[in-house]
């Protein structure tokens, strides 16, 4: 199998990432044992192919930091959600598997939704469908389609946050442009 050979800085955030892993793992973050760990990262990198995470070269704090806030909120409600249906409704909950399609087809902005809906209680990914950017989401207090589409919604608006934050400028211009009413507003 032949492969498209990836550049060195296209590289470098993966093997940044492994030196940390690998010091943290050994609990020491010795000059010696980091640069240990470099090598075998490189040496990892070589061997065992994984397709490069493009990064869009964008990181807007200012939305970041709203998000955060936003997202700690979510958590702390749904975690009280949970907990009242599990302690007055029991076992009468009903939970249902939700198709969710994404804006975004890049790797990493799937993962990133699919992470942070995750983290929130009462949600679960288990399933990605990398060609058609959808996320199957296990979720509970489903119990019709107005439901369903909040479910969805929700998700969507997660995405649109996450895009805000990292996404790439066409990703970007498109939320903007599937927003009208948004055009005065710095996406």
């Amino acid at each position: 199998m032949s492969r498209k050979p990836i550049s060195f800085r296209t590289e470098l955030p993966l093997l940044i990432w492994l030196v940390i892993v690998w010091g943290a793992l050994w609990r020491d973050f010795s000059p010696g044992n980091l640069l240990f760990g470099a090598l075998i990262a490189i040496v990892v990198a070589k061997l065992f192919y994984l397709p490069p995470v493009e990064l869009s070269g964008r990181f807007n704090i200012l939305r970041a930091i709203p998000f955060a806030f936003m997202f700690l909120g979510k958590v702390v409600a749904a975690s009280f959600l949970v907990l009242y249906l599990a302690v007055v409704k029991g076992p009468k909950v009903r939970s249902a598997v939700v198709a969710v399609p994404l804006r975004s087809h890049a790797d990493l902005m799937v993962t990133a939704t699919g992470h942070v809906i995750s983290l929130i209680p009462g949600s679960l990914v288990v399933e990605v469908d990398r060609s058609t950017s959808t996320l199957y989401l296990h979720a509970l207090n489903i119990y019709g389609e107005e439901d369903v589409r909040k479910i969805r919604h929700e998700v969507q608006d997660i995405e649109a946050g996450l895009i805000r934050i990292m996404g790439t400028r066409e990703e970007v211009a498109a939320l903007r442009a599937e927003a009208p009413g948004m055009e005065g507003a710095s996406l």
